[in-house]
């Protein structure tokens, strides 16, 4: 594949086969040229599970120190009285029957959906819909709530779910490259301590193998695994 001048240009500032501290990754992300939008900075880890058993699932949220950088969409699935707290809350959509229409035609203005326990039978239904995009709410993830108003804020403030994939690999976008290197750093330990809480159990051997920072368009800077599991001490 065919690769860009500015990345090839911000490769050439990675060292083949080093390994790098935390500090030294962001900086360099700091250092790369610069596109024409303010570029996510996100973090790849490849975790020693096997996600075909529950067990192993490693699934959660956190709440960025410094937020994501990005204005999230939310949509809150609900009836009654908590219409009015979710657009009391800034919700950008609320509502049920018209929007589960609009959802099922494949509408979807929105980055996080919200949906109070009492609605979730009809939206369940949405479930070959909204799960293959990640939209699905869930009670894990805090998106299943009476308690909309808190829900809504959290989100906005920078709380954003992860969940391994198939293969034992998790991604998520932890700020944008515009942030002070201080902040982008809380950010991705922030992300990075949570995971390694919420190691399973019955997961055997190294539980992090590999983590991996880069920007959305930028080729990725691995860390050195060692030092940074100090670091996180």
């Amino acid at each position: 594949m065919k690769r860009s001048k500015r990345y090839d240009q911000s490769s050439s500032k990675i060292e083949k086969g080093k390994e790098y501290l935390l500090d030294e990754a962001i900086t360099l992300i700091k250092e790369m040229p610069k596109t024409k939008f303010d570029e996510s900075v996100e973090v790849a880890m490849r975790l020693g599970v096997d996600p075909r058993h529950a067990d192993q699932m490693v699934r959660g949220t956190v709440a960025l120190p410094n937020g994501t950088g990005k204005t999230v969409r939310v949509l809150v699935l609900t009836k009654g009285t908590k219409e009015k707290e979710a657009q009391d809350a800034g919700a950008d959509h609320v509502g049920l029957d018209d929007y589960l229409e609009k959802l099922q035609q494949g509408w979807l203005d929105c980055d996080v959906i919200i949906a109070t326990p009492d609605v979730m039978s009809s939206v369940g239904k949405l479930g070959k819909v909204l799960g293959p995009k990640g939209m699905m709410p869930n009670p894990k993830s805090g998106t299943v709530t009476f308690e909309v108003g808190q829900a809504i804020k959290e989100v906005k403030a920078g709380k954003i779910d992860f969940r391994v994939d198939r293969n034992g690999n998790l991604h998520a976008a932890v700020g944008k490259t515009s942030f002070e290197i201080s902040k982008i750093k809380e950010n991705v330990k922030a992300f990075i301590e949570t995971v390694l809480r919420l190691k399973p159990t019955s997961a055997k051997g190294i539980y992090l193998r590999s983590v991996t920072v880069s920007t959305t368009m930028g080729p990725g800077i691995k860390l050195n695994r060692a030092a940074l599991i100090e670091e996180l001490k």
